[in-house]
């Protein structure tokens, strides 16, 4: 468990903290493996490319024959588990929100327009008198 779970997760359910951890997982980036592409292959800009900074990892491949970015590289070895934390972060809180949008979306309740009877939003027929339900445009659309 990461401290990352109860910072970003303190409003969500157990599904959901199931689903974002799920999801971090598979976001997240390891320290050591930033500090040592920076450190061995930093000359070409991996370091960049781990942590989808692909701008300047495209500009590293550019000037790796000068020598300039080996010695970048490995002055950025000492800066990246800082680099690898922020991004976490960063994608702990997207994901995070995300996940607590998309539940206050499928939560909206509808009501029938014959009998008044509150249904779930992305049904076509209520449940309780039968009539058909017609969505508007500005109603929520099911997630895919």
């Amino acid at each position: 468990m990461y401290l990352t779970d109860a910072i970003y997760t303190a409003n969500m359910n157990d599904h959901q903290r199931a689903w974002f951890r799920a999801e971090y997982e598979r976001a997240r980036k390891d320290e050591v493996v930033g500090v040592l592409l920076a450190l061995f292959l930093g000359c070409f800009g991996l370091h960049h490319f781990y942590l989808r900074r692909d701008m300047l990892g495209v500009l590293y491949l550019i000037f790796f024959w000068t020598g300039i970015t080996a010695i970048l590289g490995f002055i950025e070895c000492f800066f990246m588990p800082g680099r690898v934390r922020y991004y976490n972060a960063s994608q702990a809180m997207y994901i995070s929100s995300q996940i607590l949008a998309t539940s206050t979306q499928s939560s909206a309740t509808v009501l029938c327009t014959a009998c008044a009877a509150s249904i779930d939003p992305t049904a076509t027929f209520c449940t309780h008198c039968g009539a058909a339900i017609t969505h508007s445009a500005l109603s929520s659309q099911p997630a895919v």
